[in-house]
C-alpha cells in the first residue's frame, strides 16, 4: 500500500511544477497551416512556395536561439503532445466542469497574489524600484481588502493595474545573458537553458513551494505539502493549454511554431 501511495506522490510531484512557474506562449505570430477546405484548392506551387515561406518566418523568430538537440526536443515534443492529450486534458476538462467560472477566477487571484515575492525580487534585481514598489502595493491591497487575494481590488487603481510580470528568465535576459540552447523539457515544454535556471529560481521563491522545501519530498508526515504546488497546476491547466493549441493547431510545423511562439513570448517579456 505504502508503495502505491510512494509511486502516486512521486507522480504528483513531477507534475506539481509544470506549468506552474513556465512562462506562457504567445499567441501571435504563428504560422497556420491552411484547413482541408483551402488545401484543396491551393495546390499551386504558388501555394506551396507560401506555405515554404511560412515555415521559414516561423523559423526566422526563432534564429537567435541555438538548437543543437533538435532530433531530441523534436521527439520529446511528440511525447508531451501525447501527455497533454492522455493525461492532462481529461484532468482540464474535469477541472473546469467541477468548479464554475468565477470560483475558479478566485483561486486563480489567489495564487497570483502569493506570487508577489518572486515578482517583486526580480523586480529589485532589475533595478526597477517602483515597479517593486507597485508589486508591493498590489499584494497589500488585494491581500486586506481582497479577501486575501482572491479579488483583484488593485485593478480599480490605476498605479497599480497591468503591471508587467517579472520572473527569473527576464532578469537574466536583462543581464545580457543568453538563451543558451533551445530544449524541450519533459511535460514542462519548450525552454532554454537560461530559461530553465529561471523557472528552477521562481520555483524555489513561490511560497506556494516552499512547504515541499521545508519539509522534504519525502516525508509521510507532511502530504499536505504537496497540495499546494499541485493545486496551482491544476487551476494553470486550462490557461496553458489553451495557449499550447493555439500556438500549434493547424501549423505547418508544430514544433517550429511553438519554438517561435515561445522564444517570441520571451523576448517581449523581457523587453516591458
Amino acid at each position: 500500500m505504502k508503495s502505491n501511495t510512494y509511486i502516486l506522490r512521486l507522480l504528483l510531484l513531477a507534475v506539481s511544477p509544470l506549468l506552474t512557474d513556465c512562462s506562457t506562449w504567445s499567441k501571435k505570430s504563428v504560422a497556420q497551416q491552411p484547413t482541408a477546405a483551402s488545401s484543396a484548392t491551393k495546390t499551386t506551387p504558388a501555394a506551396v512556395k507560401s506555405n515554404e515561406a511560412q515555415v521559414e518566418e516561423v523559423d526566422e523568430y526563432a534564429a537567435e536561439v541555438s538548437d543543437p538537440l533538435q532530433p531530441f526536443n523534436r521527439a520529446m515534443f511528440r511525447v508531451n503532445d501525447g501527455l497533454y492529450t492522455v493525461l492532462l486534458r481529461p484532468i482540464s476538462k474535469g477541472y473546469e466542469k467541477v468548479l464554475p467560472t468565477p470560483v475558479r477566477k478566485g483561486i486563480d487571484n489567489a495564487f497570483d497574489n502569493v506570487k508577489f515575492p518572486v515578482r517583486f525580487v526580480n523586480c529589485t534585481l532589475q533595478g526597477k524600484f517602483k515597479r517593486a514598489g507597485q508589486e508591493t502595493g498590489k499584494f497589500l491591497v488585494n491581500t486586506v481588502a481582497g479577501l486575501g487575494g482572491l479579488l483583484r481590488q488593485s485593478d480599480r487603481i490605476p498605479a497599480l493595474a497591468n503591471v508587467p510580470a517579472e520572473d527569473l528568465g527576464q532578469t537574466l535576459a536583462t543581464w545580457g545573458i543568453g538563451h543558451g540552447p533551445y530544449i524541450v523539457l519533459p511535460l514542462f515544454g519548450p525552454s532554454s537553458l537560461r530559461e530553465t535556471v529561471g523557472m528552477a529560481g521562481d520555483y524555489a521563491a513561490n511560497p506556494v513551494n516552499w512547504g515541499l522545501f521545508w519539509h522534504g519530498g519525502h516525508d509521510w508526515e507532511h502530504d499536505w505539502t504537496m497540495i499546494p504546488p499541485a493545486a496551482n497546476t491544476l487551476r494553470l491547466l486550462p490557461s496553458q493549454l489553451a495557449t499550447y493549441d493555439d500556438a500549434t493547431k493547424d501549423a505547418i510545423d508544430a514544433y517550429l511554431s511553438a519554438r517561435s511562439a515561445y522564444i517570441q513570448n520571451r523576448a517581449e517579456a523581457a523587453r516591458k
